[in-house]
């Protein structure tokens, strides 16, 4: 690495960044080959400048939870005007395109598990000893009973890909306020929302909220970053919570109880077979 931009020359905060450079490099090169020139821009940073960084911003929202592979234990409540719920889940995943979960509890639905291989999604369902393939017409749907979706699943879009972005506010200093940055949907993108507005706080520049607009600008849902804290080497938010604008009270939270980075995981994982063990 250049000397000049040394860990110890760049500070806490920006050697937080170097050191996520040397880590993930491999993973996400076009992000990280934006990064020696955004570590040093700061909230008055000129208008040819701010769309590089909003782009880094967005990449790094999108990459939040994600590593070149992962391994993860977490807890999802869902509350509807129907019923309360939790579960708790273990999950891998391999890049953008293969993940797998299983659920662990409540025993009435242990052994229920997901597999995603790029745009197909299968389940199994242990009580019957069946897997089923979701079909795209039921891809709106909703999984596991929650306010995700099966197509929600699937997405390998990414927000500096499949949206134009303009950065909306700026944080009054790197520790104090929140970049916000709105998207519009490119003409040919494969986007359902009229509008994605996201807010990430200047202190470590990680998300805290998206909200997603229908084309007639009425907000539809908000996804907030809550609980964030060190895990797997990385600082992340723990609990994300989904909240629908059109059902009041309801919600879906996720929680993660430990998370891992860049873990071996055998290929036999991410087949109809691995769904089932």
């Amino acid at each position: 690495m250049d000397p000049e931009l040394s860990a110890s020359k760049l500070g806490p905060f920006k050697e937080n960044i170097v050191n996520l450079k040397r880590r993930f490099s491999r993973v996400f090169p076009t992000l990280f080959a934006l990064v020696l020139g955004m570590v040093l821009i700061g909230p008055g940073a000129q208008a040819g400048d701010e769309a590089d960084l909003a782009r880094e911003l967005l990449e790094g929202t999108d990459d939040m939870h994600r590593g070149e592979s992962s391994h993860a234990t977490m807890t999802m409540h869902v509350k509807t005007s129907r019923y309360e719920r939790s579960m708790t889940m273990e999950a891998w995943s391999q890049g953008e395109e293969k993940s797998l979960m299983i659920i662990r509890s409540p025993a009435k639905e242990a052994g229920t598990a997901t597999l995603k291989v790029d745009n197909n999604i299968w389940n199994y369902l242990p009580k019957v000893d069946r897997t089923m393939k979701v079909p795209a017409g039921m891809m709106g749907g909703s999984w596991m009973g929650s306010h995700f979706t099966n197509d929600d699943l699937i997405k390998e879009s990414r927000m500096a890909d499949d949206y134009t972005y303009s950065i909306t506010e700026r944080p009054k200093s790197d520790a104090e306020g929140d970049w916000v940055i709105q998207l519009t949907p490119k003409p040919d993108a494969p986007v359902v929302w009229g509008k994605v507005v996201v807010t990430i706080r200047a202190i470590d520049r990680l998300a805290t909220s998206i909200t997603y607009w229908d084309e007639k600008n009425v907000l539809k849902r908000t996804m907030a970053f809550e609980d964030i804290k060190p895990m797997g080497g990385r600082t992340i938010a723990s609990r994300m919570r989904l909240i629908p604008e059109d059902k009041p009270g309801e919600f879906t939270e996720i929680i993660y109880e430990n998370l891992e980075f860049n873990v071996e995981i055998p290929a036999s994982k991410f087949t109809i077979q691995g769904l089932k063990k």
